[in-house]
């Protein structure tokens, strides 16, 4: 047997103690818990870790709604018709047909789990339009809260059935034995509690669904726990990473300065799907004349939309009108958003919301097959951390919570197919000190990191500004490593150097395949290559960490989707 190439690992104590499963889950929004209960009703062991409490991840954050042809005179075709325009010639077919047809049975079961969504007067569910769908398809909660509804009724499933959940827990690095086959993970546990530290759970499967990676930019809608931990733990694993690029920015999120920084305030395309319009601050409607549905356009068109016309009017953000929905339909149906914007001066009833796009969503990601096997044997991805080949270049609105609860379940069908042969399986992880070390960070390379990553990798792209992101990354990733080789450390080990050190891992990445991709498609926007060009970019770039934490890029048909799976080593 060939020894196994060392990969390297965060710069973290040893594990000080340790638990068993069959299966650990790391995340806690949509696709972490689904994917928990259903390897939980298969009887298999399953521990959830998750880096806040358990209701804290993105989904919570989420307003619009979940979609899925649920409604009269809809079909999974023409979700999926929808699906393929939005994004932009790089979808998997296959991938999307499987999440537009298992999609509205999957709804029913998170019904049946207990989330409760809007209904009509006659106990229908009350379903919206959102940018790129033809159709009404959108189900949602609480009017503008569909993310916390799901997340109370997940929370509550998982409590309920008694599943063991470590939170606080930053993970670390993935685990592998002498045969290159997952054996569980490394975690950081912050605070006091049954654990404390750094510790171990030894697993021959793991499920990555720790969501996005916002905070690799100055402005985001993302929570402050998206750091990119899981594309990054799965680069030093050795997984193939794809179409991590295609960045998508939200186009309306409320506008506090050009200095804010963090996370701001979304205000849900399902207001544009119920009337709203975009204008300037001379109230003209800019998006009519540019695509047929105008501001129902796909998020990337109205996106660019806004930015064009915030070049044209030299101004630093658009408005978003809805004086006339009135204040009983701000109040029912969008009170979070109604609440957010009086709670930063705004009153939407009665004056146009300012508004401006925002690191969103990540919709490349580890790359996956349609079970959600990543090219490490054992260690599976959903959600937004995973790259299922759904969404191509470009999200299609509210895809995002159908896409983690599908594949989570299929995710959870594979793991329980495997039967006897997974609980017979005992993890045998191989030392850390088997595995280099990987430079840390300090904790104030973050905002460096962010503000490099911002103007030179946001909404408007160029090889210029590019070039100058990647500059700055290479310098500080050069630094640390230098540092390490001549010194055996960096940074001191601990949670915000962790945090910077994920956050330049998956920005490095991201910047790589930005500057191989010289085309403009969906959310990619290059300035200097303004042209879809089908003829050489209608294809994936896929990223790989080597062992020497250089970084593998290279190009593959779109036909080589999903990926070829590697076969473990025997041992």
């Amino acid at each position: 047997m060939r020894p196994p190439v060392a990969r390297p690992r965060l710069h973290a104590p040893a594990p000080g103690w340790s638990i068993a499963a069959d299966v650990v889950v790391v995340g806690s929004g949509v696709a972490g818990l689904t994917a928990a209960l259903r390897c939980e009703a298969a009887g298999l062991t399953t521990v959830v870790v998750t880096k806040a409490r358990l209701d804290d991840g993105s989904t919570r954050w989420a307003q619009g709604g979940i979609a899925a042809a649920l409604g009269e005179g809809d079909t999974p075709e023409q979700h999926l018709d929808d699906t393929l325009v939005a994004g932009a010639g790089l979808c998997d077919e296959e991938a999307v047909r499987l999440l537009v047809t298992e999609g509205p049975d999957a709804v029913r079961r998170l019904i049946a789990t207990g989330a409760h969504f809007d209904e009509s007067t006659d106990g229908a569910l009350e379903l919206t339009r959102e940018g790129g769908h033809h159709r009404r398809r959108i189900a949602h909660a609480g009017g503008d809260a569909t993310g916390a509804e799901i997340s109370r009724a997940l929370v509550e499933a998982v409590r309920a059935r008694g599943l063991r959940t470590i939170e606080n827990a930053l993970v670390l690095d993935l685990l592998t034995d002498a045969g290159g086959r997952t054996a569980g993970v490394t975690l950081h546990v912050m605070g006091e509690g049954q654990h404390d530290g750094v510790g171990a759970v030894h697993a021959p499967a793991v499920v990555l669904a720790t969501g996005g990676m916002g905070q690799v930019f100055s402005a985001t809608t993302n929570p402050s726990v998206s750091t990119g931990d899981g594309v990054a733990l799965a680069l030093r694993a050795g997984a193939e990473v794809s179409d991590l690029e295609f960045v998508q920015f939200h186009p309306t999120v409320l506008f506090l300065g050009p200095d804010a920084e963090g996370q701001q305030p979304l205000v849900s395309e399902a207001v544009r799907g119920e009337g709203a319009h975009l204008v300037d601050a001379d109230g003209v409607r800019f998006m009519q004349g540019r695509h047929e549905l105008a501001e129902l356009a796909p998020r990337d068109i109205v996106a660019k939309g806004i930015m064009r016309r915030m070049r044209e009017r030299d101004a630093e953000h658009m408005y978003l009108d809805a004086r006339h929905f009135g204040a009983e339909m701000w109040e029912n149906r969008f009170p979070t958003i109604l609440a957010a914007c009086r709670a930063h001066g705004i009153d939407p009833v009665t004056e146009p919301v300012p508004v401006a796009p925002a690191a969103h969503y990540a919709s490349g990601g580890v790359r996956t097959d349609s079970h959600g096997r990543t090219t490490v044997p054992g260690l599976y991805a959903c959600g937004e951390v995973a790259c299922t080949g759904v969404h191509g270049a470009n999200r299609l609105a509210s895809n995002s919570l159908l896409e983690g609860l599908v594949y989570a379940e299929r995710i959870a069908a594979d793991i329980a197919g495997a039967g006897d042969a997974l609980a017979a399986r005992v993890p045998q992880p191989l030392p850390a000190a088997e595995r280099p070390a990987y430079p840390l960070l300090p904790a104030e390379a973050r905002l460096t990191i962010q503000r490099a990553m911002t103007r030179g990798a946001g909404v408007l792209r160029s090889e210029e500004s590019l070039a100058g992101a990647a500059d700055r990354l290479h310098r500080l990733h050069a630094d640390a490593r230098d540092a390490l080789d001549e010194h055996g450390k960096t940074a001191e080990p601990g949670v915000d150097t962790w945090e910077a050190t994920n956050l330049l891992c998956v920005a490095r990445v991201l910047v790589a395949a930005a500057r191989q991709r010289e085309e403009t498609r969906g959310c990619h926007w290059r300035e200097d290559r303004p042209e879809r060009d089908d003829t050489t970019w209608r294809r994936h770039i896929v990223v790989r960490l080597n062992p020497d934490r250089s970084l593998a890029v290279r190009t593959t048909d779109t036909t080589d989707f999903p990926p070829t799976l590697p076969q473990p080593q025997e041992q």
